[in-house]
């Protein structure tokens, strides 16, 4: 009976013996297990950072492509309000020399004044010959039909006065013209180059719709405080270069599909451009080319809808005064003094030869 109990005694420090060192192996084993979970996190979270990056990356030369088309397309519109201008100085040189003729034409009639005799009925004719030959320049140059209505009525008066009967057949056609002249429509070119004036006036007060920007966001709640532990000067310095950097970029939401990024320089430029294409429109009105006129308002009218803030009231005012201007029309088919001259000249003709 003592045997086996001394059997046992002697078999137990050989199973501790055998059991102690797996524990060690055990514990290094689930170390590892750990290690290696942290690098396959760690990992993921490298590659999901990369992505992200790589995302940015694509999107930031995507920006930088359209920033770059819309700038060609601005260039390229300079280019052609350049052509523009340069053919409406091409007019106006046009125009210019037509006055140039027309004050050469008056110094003619001022001399030939001085030529004149003294007789009563030749200078009242010269006078009536002059006044006929001004409404005749002021109803093609300027289209002012209300200049010539009353050179032809001051010139049918003095006629009325001489009371001739040969002067009875230039009566006729003055007579004919002044009616044709009330009955040609109005247009009042005064009050459009007064409201395009007013627009380019306002050109430079208009926002873009590229400089809206949202109200900022108060805080949800306060931040909770730090442990004791995380104030350290360590804690406090990545702290602050975080707030940095997140200043770097800011992300804006943009409400409406396709709003152009300017650059200042290109601001200025599209404000210089847009003044330049109403000021082609005002000289057109002047000239009265109804294809230049509402083509110009109608580029103008564009490019405030694209390039400016559209919820703003003044841009919406500018936008429904284009509107209403591109309606005028400006291009009416003003009547000649045709008849009258030709009158004249016959009337010149007769008193020559008598």
């Amino acid at each position: 009976m003592s045997e086996p109990a001394a059997n046992d005694v002697s078999a137990t420090p050989a199973a501790t013996v055998a059991a102690a060192p797996r524990a060690p192996l055990l514990w290094m084993a689930l170390v590892a297990v750990v290690a290696l979970v942290a690098l396959a996190l760690a990992g993921w979270n490298a590659y999901s950072n990369q992505q992200d990056i790589d995302g940015l990356r694509l999107e930031l030369a995507k920006r930088l492509a359209e920033v770059d088309a819309q700038s060609k397309a601005s260039r390229a519109a300079g280019d052609q309000l350049r052509e523009a201008t340069r053919e409406a100085q091409v007019k106006i040189g046009v125009l210019e020399g037509k006055l140039a003729e027309s004050q050469s034409q008056q110094i003619a009639l001022e001399a030939l004044y001085q030529d004149l005799s003294r007789n009563r009925d030749d200078w009242a004719f010269a006078e009536i010959e002059q006044t006929l030959l001004v409404a005749s320049q002021q109803l093609q140059l300027a289209g002012n039909v209300r200049a010539a209505l009353i050179a032809l009525q001051a010139a049918d008066t003095r006629l009325q006065h001489m009371n001739r009967p040969q002067l009875l057949p230039l009566r006729k056609a003055i007579s004919e013209d002044i009616a044709r002249l009330k009955a040609a429509p109005f247009v009042d070119t005064v009050g459009l180059s007064v409201r395009i004036d007013t627009l380019i006036a306002a050109v430079d007060k208009l926002p873009l719709a590229a400089e809206t920007r949202a109200a900022p966001t108060a805080a949800a709640g306060a931040p909770a405080p730090a442990p004791a532990r995380e104030s350290s000067a360590w804690s406090r310095f990545s702290s602050e270069v975080w707030n940095d950097l997140k200043q770097l970029v800011r992300v804006q939401r943009v409400d409406g599909a396709d709003v152009p990024l300017l650059a200042p320089t290109q601001a200025y430029f599209l404000r210089e451009n847009l003044k330049l294409r109403l000021l082609t429109a005002r000289m057109a009105l002047l000239t009265r080319d109804q294809s230049a006129f509402r083509n110009d308002l109608k580029a103008a009218r564009e490019w405030l809808t694209r390039y400016f803030d559209a919820r703003n009231n003044v841009v919406t005012a500018a936008a429904g005064a284009l509107s209403g201007l591109q309606t005028s029309d400006v291009s009416i088919e003003l009547p000649d003094l045709g008849a009258t001259l030709t009158a004249l000249r016959a009337l010149s003709a007769a008193r020559g030869k008598s």
